[in-house]
């Protein structure tokens, strides 16, 4: 019988440092790991433990994989630990994914805040895939200060990319910085997306995203056409464990995507 909490062995390839608590880790299983943008994979440090993260790489290359991780407990801080060579482990994929083919003809509203762009960076990569299919893509995306922004140095290239426009803001300026200040809420404005030809896609802290769904309600979004990443205190991956619940819903297999209309019923679903 199948060993379903068996992870696939791994090695660390290359470790990039995105922030002074965020990095980006680039790891080669033994075999082809596919996924598809908003699941989640099980990273297991051997002997220690393991936490779910979003890849963020591309869910085309199947090869290798990369996971953009925060340090901000024991598992994660081992993590931030690992180099060139060191052994994981890998498990999944979990979760259902983005909707991809259901976003074409429509304008697309991407809101992340911290971390969260991570999860958003793979879904990027999918919306790039599809293009030709969208209308167009608006990213917004909030940070403490300038230094808290992932992905830095592959910014400016994303900006290249067709019908795409992306728009940063930060809670505190730096030395330098000329783009708004303020929480990501400021820069979102009514006339970014039409909401009635659009979907909105938010990820990032709980209370920012409580915040963010707010505002899109009041520009005029639609619940269904509201898609939130409730990734919370996952732990088996399959339904066994029961930490992951939300209401009637198991976060790791009826999410972590949802749309405000599945979860809106539910008490502070933040």
């Amino acid at each position: 019988m199948e060993n379903l909490y068996k992870p696939v062995k791994a090695r660390t390839e290359k470790v990039i440092t995105e922030t002074s608590n965020i990095k980006t880790f680039l790891f080669r299983p033994e075999k082809p790991l596919a996924f598809l943008p908003g699941q989640f994979m099980l990273v297991t440090v051997p002997g220690a433990g393991e936490c779910a993260f979003t890849p963020s790489s591309d869910y085309r290359i199947t090869e290798t994989l990369e996971f953009t991780i925060m340090r901000a407990g024991s598992v994660t801080s081992l993590i931030h630990q690992l180099k060139a060579g060191d052994p994981v482990g890998l498990r999944g994929p979990y979760g259902k994914p983005y909707p991809l083919k259901d976003f074409h003809g429509k304008e697309i509203y991407v809101i992340g805040g911290g971390v969260g762009l991570a999860p958003l960076r793979a879904l990027l990569y999918g919306l790039d895939h599809e293009i030709d299919h969208l209308k167009k893509v608006e990213v917004r995306f909030g940070a403490r200060t300038p230094a808290d922004i992932a992905y830095r140095d592959a910014i400016p290239q994303w900006q290249k990319r067709k019908k795409t426009k992306i728009v940063i803001s930060v809670d505190t300026a730096g030395p330098g910085w000329t783009g708004n200040v303020g929480l990501v809420t400021t820069i979102l404005e009514d006339d970014d997306v039409d909401p009635n030809n659009a979907v909105a896609v938010v990820c990032g802290p709980p209370i920012m995203m409580k915040f963010v769904n707010t505002r899109l309600l009041a520009m005029g979004f639609a619940p269904k056409n509201i898609y939130l990443s409730m990734e919370k205190n996952m732990s088996c991956g399959i339904g066994k464990c029961f930490h992951c619940n939300l209401g009637k819903y198991f976060v790791c297999k009826d999410g972590p995507v949802f749309t405000w209309e599945q979860i809106k019923d539910i008490p502070e679903p933040w």
